[in-house]
């Protein structure tokens, strides 16, 4: 999330201060966040950068170091954020984070509770959803979680839109000064079941809720729990697929030349053996496009559930 600027509150602040968190980019899989500090300094195989030049500068920008290398300075944004964060539970990611939101109906102005809170990677998304008048309110049972969670939200600068609390969940439920209040409602938590009637009791008429749960027994005994008090019941496992995308040859024969429907034109480059069989061959350049090797499998299920309408 970019810092918000307090004189508009729907605007962000596109230029690097002091005191800003900032998104160090080297590579697509090495990035690091970083507090930017006059007088302090990053140093990496690219060499040493100055904080002080990157003061002033729009989040994006390509800065130097002293060896003419290079590094960009990106702005948090929740996607990135979920990138660089300290694990200190398992993590949800974009793919589950983007369905979530999505199907939880979340919206500016919208009052969210969420547990447990953990590393707060579906946390800091949820802010910006609901920004700039809406609030999250997110509760883990571990305490020294709750109280790394609070900083990293100040360093992300979420912390006037996250409240974050100490409670058990599971035993106490949720605290009853939200009684139908609340637009949506998340749960991640090893038996969500005990949670739902609290829930349940909080909802506006017609919110939604939604559990993530690793293991589909899980899944069952939420939904034997749902039924006495909700309805449009539906469980979802998001699996996501990645391609690369890359330039190879393409080895082409004189009958090939025509080419394919669609099929962009190439250049001819002989082929060591010249003929084979009679008929010319060449090599062509062309761009390729293949699943990639190692994919994500399961990470949960999401199970939704609207409240029942009296």
């Amino acid at each position: 999330m970019l810092p918000i600027d307090p004189s508009k509150k729907i605007t962000f602040q596109r230029w690097i201060s002091e005191g800003d968190l900032v998104i160090v980019y080297e590579k697509h899989d090495h990035m690091k966040a970083i507090k930017v500090c006059c007088g302090s300094v990053l140093q990496n195989r690219f060499g040493v950068f100055e904080h002080t030049d990157w003061i002033g500068k729009p989040f994006g920008s390509k800065v130097l170091s002293n060896k003419g290398g290079f590094v960009y300075l990106l702005a948090p944004t929740p996607e990135l954020w979920t990138l660089v964060l300290s694990h200190r539970t398992q993590i949800l990611y974009i793919a589950d984070i983007s369905f979530v939101i999505s199907f939880l109906e979340i919206v500016p102005g919208c009052l969210v509770l969420e547990s447990g809170t953990g590393s707060g990677s579906l946390t800091t998304s949820l802010a910006r959803a609901v920004a700039p008048s809406g609030h999250v309110y997110t509760f883990d049972f571990h305490e020294q979680r709750a109280a790394s969670a609070r900083e990293d939200f100040e360093k992300t600068g979420l912390s006037n839109l996250i409240t974050v609390g100490v409670r058990d969940i599971q035993g106490e439920g949720f605290p009853e000064n939200f009684c139908g209040l609340v637009d949506s409602v998340f749960l991640d938590l090893p038996q969500p079941w005990l949670a739902i009637p609290s829930a349940g009791k909080l909802l506006k008429q017609d919110g939604v809720l939604c559990s993530f749960s690793p293991c589909i027994e899980q899944v069952q005994r939420s939904c034997e729990s749902l039924r006495t008090n909700f309805t449009d019941i539906r469980t979802f496992e998001v699996l996501l697929r990645s391609y690369e995308i890359h330039e190879g040859k393409m080895e082409c024969s004189a009958d090939d030349e025509s080419g394919s429907l669609g099929s962009s034109p190439c250049k001819k480059r002989q082929c060591s053996s010249g003929r084979r069989n009679g008929k010319e061959k060449w090599d062509a350049r062309t761009v390729m496009a293949r699943p990639c090797s190692e994919a994500k499998g399961h990470t949960g299920y999401l199970t939704f559930a609207r409240l029942k309408c009296l």
